[in-house]
This record gives structure tokens, sequence and C-alpha cells, in this order.
């Protein structure tokens, strides 16, 4: 395929499941696309090293079939929502450094249906306005 984010998510997923493309190769293309998207500033926690890890196993599930849905499919998790062990912090300084033990219902039933984290989304903070007026500053 030649350019990857065009792919809608079904499209995706389409091509994820004809073998046509691989999870890690459409990480690779989101992480990329993260990268480049540095100056909006909507990335504000990297977790390129979980997503790599996730594609993976989403491509040995694909493989196996009876993947469900999401296996394999890159997202971006606000950072309103807790994951295990990569900083969570709603967007507020008051949060800094805060690294939670535990996952976020949320965030669970994405991992558990194979969705790939790229990295955590900016948001207002603690998810009280509409503009990211109030947003973190960029942290990747």
């Amino acid at each position: 395929m030649s350019d990857l984010m065009k792919l809608t998510l079904s499209g995706a997923r389409d091509a994820l499941r004809a073998g046509q493309i691989t999870a890690v190769e459409l990480t690779e293309a989101s992480l990329a696309a993260v990268v480049a998207s540095k100056p909006l500033n909507a990335f504000v926690h990297d977790t390129s090293e979980i997503a790599r890890a996730q594609a993976v196993a989403a491509d040995i599930r694909i493989q196996a079939g009876g993947a469900p849905d999401m296996c394999g499919l890159p997202i971006g998790m606000k950072d309103l929502f807790c994951t295990k062990g990569v900083a969570t912090q709603a967007a507020s300084a008051i949060l800094k450094g805060f690294i939670p033990e535990y996952e976020s219902t949320v965030s669970k039933k994405l991992f558990d249906a194979g969705a790939v984290m790229v990295g955590k989304l900016n948001m207002d903070e603690f998810a009280m306005g509409s503009s990211n007026e109030t947003s973190s500053t960029a942290m990747l």
C-alpha cells in the first residue's frame, strides 16, 4: 500500500485481515505521522516502544485467526485515561510525573481488543474545556 495513513479504520482492518499489510507496518507509518505532527502538540507522551510490541502481538493474533476488529489498529489514547506504566497527567502540571500502576477500563478494553497505542493525546486540563488553551505543553 502506498499511503497507509490515508486508510480508514475499516479499510486498515480489512487490509490487515487480507494480509495486504501488517500491524507492524501500519504502526510504523502511524509513529512517523506522530513525529511529523509534533508542532501541533497533539501527542504529549511517547509510547512508541509499547506500540511496536503491541503491533507484533497483533500480527500474531491476526495470523492465528479470529482477532477482534480493533486488533492491530493504531490509536491515540487521550491523556485522561490511565495507562499502566505510562505517564498520565490529564494535561495538568499537578499530575506531572504520575505513572499509574493500573489500567483504566477504557484502555483495558481497547488493549484486550488488540488496539495499538501510538501515544497519549493532549487535551484541556482534566477534560474541562474545548479549546486546549489550558493544555499541558508538548512532552515528546
